[in-house]
C-alpha cells in the first residue's frame, strides 16, 4: 500500500512537473495571427486571446512540448493537431487584421465551442493550465465576432442585433441590369446551348423544382447520367464557390462548365456562339445590352445576372429572426433550438445557412464505408481541386434555403428525405445520437426556412 502510495505521489509530480514546463515553455506567440492584427487594435485583443489558449491545436504554428520526443506522445500530439486544424485552422480562417476577411463559418465555430464549453477539452487543460479563457476574455471575442459579421458580411442597412447573429435573414435582392437579367433568363431556358438542343439550364436547375430536378444524379444530354447531385440554382450568388468541390468562383465560371461538359451539354462555344448568331432578333436584342456583342464572356455573364436575381426572401425563419414570434409554431421554435444546441450552426451559418465552407463528409464516423458504394471521384470533393490531402472528402456544405423542396439530399444524393439526412448529418458530423422527437422537429424548423421568389412560396 505504502509503495502504491509513493507511485501515486510520483505520478501526480510529474503530471504537475508536465503543466509546470509547459507554463515556461509559453504558448506560440508572435504568430501570423497576431503580426496581421498589429494595425488593428480590437482584432489584436483577440488575436493574444487566441494566440494563447487556441493556436497550439488549431494552426500549423504550434510550439511542441518537450515530451512530444516521447515515443507514442509525439504521435498522439501531432494527430490532435490535424484533427483540429480540419476542424478549425486559425491561422488560416481567422487572419482578420487589418479589415483582410474572415472566414463567416471560423466565426460560427468559436463562438458556438465558447459558449458551450467545449473547448478546450479537459486532457489539454490539465497539461496546459494557462489555457483556460477569463470572463472577460469571452465577452471580448462573443462582442469582437458580433461586430465583425456587421462589417464584414451584413447587407448595409440590416439592424445590428440580426447583423450580428450567427444566422441572419436572407436580402431581398443584389444589384442588377435589368436588360441584362431578361437576356439571361432566355439564355437559361435555351436548349441550344446543348449540342444536340435537348437540354437548358433549367433541365438540371428547374425554378418549378426548387431549383433542382429532383433526381439523385442529373441527366444531360443522350440521357447520360452526371456524378453528383445538382444543388439548387436558388440564392447560388450568394455562396462562396460554386459546385460542389467549389471549381468555380463566380457564376460566370460556373456558366461555362456543363455547356463544355460531354455528360451535361456536351458542346462548345464555337457551336454555340453559331447557332445563337443565326438568331437575328437574339442578336439584336443582345448587342442593344452587350455592345460588345455575343461571346462566351457575354453569354455566361448575363446568365450569372438572372442568377443573381434568384434569391428566395421571406420564409417563415427569417420573420422570426426579424421579431416575428409566431412566423414559427412551438416544434419549428424547438427545431431551431436543437439545431443550434447541436452545433449545425457551426457549417450552416450566415444568411444562407451553408455555401461558406468546406467541410469533410464523415467527420465522426466513417461515411463511405457505410454506405457500401464504391469511392467515385465525385466523393473526393475539395481535393479534385487543390490536390490537397486534408481536403480529400471536403465537400461545399450546401445551403439549406428551401432544402424542403430540394430533395434527394448530399453530394452523392443517398438521403430520400429530411429525416434521413437529418439523421445521417447527426451521426456523420456531429457524432451524436438524436433523442426521440428531436429529428422531427429539427426536420420541422427545416421547412420553415422555405423563402420566397417572385412573390410566392418556392415549390
Amino acid at each position: 500500500m505504502k509503495k502504491l502510495l509513493v507511485l501515486l505521489v510520483l505520478g501526480l509530480l510529474a503530471f504537475a512537473g508536465l503543466g509546470i514546463a509547459n507554463l515556461l515553455i509559453g504558448t506560440p506567440t508572435g504568430t501570423s495571427l497576431t503580426r496581421n492584427a498589429a494595425q488593428d487594435p480590437e482584432f489584436l485583443k483577440v488575436a493574444l486571446t487566441l494566440e494563447r489558449a487556441c493556436l497550439n491545436c488549431h494552426s500549423a504554428e504550434t510550439r511542441m512540448p518537450f515530451y512530444a520526443a516521447i515515443p507514442g506522445a509525439g504521435h498522439l500530439i501531432r494527430h490532435d493537431i490535424a484533427v483540429g486544424r480540419a476542424y478549425l485552422d486559425i491561422t488560416a480562417d481567422m487572419n482578420g487584421g487589418g479589415g483582410a476577411p474572415v472566414s463567416e463559418v471560423a466565426l460560427a465555430k468559436t463562438e458556438w465551442t465558447v459558449r458551450e464549453g467545449t473547448m478546450p477539452p479537459l486532457q489539454y487543460v490539465a497539461l496546459h493550465w494557462d489555457a483556460l479563457l477569463s470572463a472577460a476574455e469571452e465577452d471580448a471575442l462573443m462582442a469582437w465576432i458580433a461586430d465583425t459579421r456587421v462589417r464584414q458580411f451584413a447587407p448595409e442597412g440590416m439592424a445590428p442585433e440580426l447583423a450580428g447573429g450567427v444566422v441572419r435573414p436572407l436580402r431581398a435582392s443584389i444589384p442588377t441590369d435589368p436588360a441584362r437579367v431578361a437576356l439571361g433568363e432566355r439564355l437559361y431556358n435555351d436548349r441550344r446551348l446543348s449540342g444536340d438542343d435537348t437540354v437548358s439550364c433549367a433541365t438540371c436547375h428547374d425554378l418549378a423544382k426548387g431549383g433542382v430536378d429532383r433526381l439523385r444524379f442529373s441527366k444531360g444530354v443522350r440521357d447520360q447520367i452526371g456524378p453528383i447531385n445538382a444543388p439548387t440554382v436558388f440564392n447560388a450568388a450568394l455562396q462562396f464557390a460554386q459546385f460542389w468541390d467549389g471549381r468555380a468562383a463566380t457564376l460566370e465560371d460556373q456558366a461555362d462548365g456543363p455547356p463544355n461538359n460531354p455528360l451535361e451539354m456536351d458542346s462548345n462555344w464555337p457551336q454555340i456562339l453559331g447557332k445563337l448568331g443565326q438568331d437575328q432578333a437574339f442578336v439584336e436584342a443582345f448587342t442593344a445590352a452587350y455592345p460588345e456583342g455575343l461571346s462566351k464572356a457575354t453569354i455566361t455573364h448575363a446568365i450569372a445576372e438572372f442568377e443573381r436575381t434568384l434569391l428566395t426572401p421571406n420564409a417563415p425563419f427569417d420573420r422570426f429572426l426579424a421579431g416575428q414570434a409566431d412566423a414559427l409554431d412551438a416544434d419549428q421554435q424547438a427545431g431551431w433550438a436543437h439545431f443550434a444546441k447541436r452545433g449545425c450552426t457551426m457549417c450552416h451559418a450566415g444568411e444562407l445557412l451553408g455555401g461558406r465552407s468546406y467541410e469533410a463528409v464523415g467527420r465522426k464516423a466513417d461515411y463511405f464505408k457505410d454506405r457500401g458504394e464504391p469511392v467515385t471521384d465525385a466523393d473526393l470533393g475539395r481535393f479534385n481541386v487543390t490536390k490537397h490531402e486534408p481536403d480529400r472528402f471536403r465537400q461545399k456544405v450546401p445551403t439549406l434555403r428551401n432544402i424542403a423542396q430540394t430533395a434527394p439530399y448530399l453530394h452523392d444524393g443517398t438521403a430520400n428525405d429530411l429525416a434521413a439526412a437529418v439523421d445521417m448529418m447527426a451521426k456523420y458530423e456531429l457524432g451524436v445520437t438524436l433523442q426521440p422527437g428531436e429529428g422531427a422537429r429539427i426536420v420541422r424548423f427545416l421547412e420553415s426556412l422555405t423563402g420566397e421568389y417572385l412573390g410566392k412560396a418556392v415549390q
